[in-house]
């Protein structure tokens, strides 16, 4: 398979700061922080996302933060932690995950731990995201896709003023093993942003 240098070489940040988020790309000494709050937040997380019975132990993290690295490095995924902007400490992940290099289509992901919820990093971080894809990436079209039965998740973008596309009825297979339907939302850049 042929490298595409130029997706590789496309520069991306160190970190992108809010006035409540740090985001920047996983480390390997971040793998601790990363075990503790999935550990945490285990049940919390469970019925949404499918890594919520790994990292059973900070090696386990370590591998998937070297995992996460690597794809950085060759822009296949852009995979990023969260921090407490004051207080340095871990709050979750997310990542502005390529779907299209050619078109510029990038969908953002993200989870936070149970003792960060409800202060604000994920909505912040979205918006961190959100405009660097369209600032720096040239992109046409930012997705959050998220399971309908999920609340607390459909209310970032809905907050944000993405656009809600689409319910994808019975689409996925949810974490328990039951059918699930998806939410779709997106912003394009002729959309407002930031009502």
């Amino acid at each position: 398979m042929p490298i595409n240098t130029t997706r590789i070489l496309t520069p991306l940040f160190e970190e992108l700061r809010g006035e409540r988020v740090l985001v920047r790309p996983y480390r390997e000494d971040d793998a601790a922080a990363l075990y503790e709050a999935v550990a945490e937040s285990r049940e919390h997380i469970r019925p949404w996302l499918p890594f919520a019975d790994e990292h059973q132990t900070v090696e386990e993290s370590l591998a998937v933060i070297r995992h996460f690295i690597s794809n950085w490095l060759v822009r296949e995924e852009m995979t990023v932690a969260l921090f407490d902007a004051q207080t340095g400490q871990y709050a979750g992940g997310s990542g502005l995950h390529p779907r299209n290099w050619e078109i510029g289509f990038f969908e953002i992901g993200y989870w936070v731990r149970k003792s960060a919820e409800g202060k604000g990093y994920i909505s912040e971080a979205v918006k961190l995201l959100t405009d660097y894809a369209f600032a720096s990436l040239q992109a046409n079209r930012v997705m959050i896709r998220c399971d309908a039965r999920n609340n607390r998740s459909a209310a970032v973008p809905r907050r944000l003023g993405f656009v809600e596309e689409a319910l994808l009825r019975n689409d996925s297979i949810a974490t328990d093993g039951t059918i699930r339907s998806t939410l779709v939302f997106s912003l394009t850049p002729d959309d407002p942003r930031w009502p």
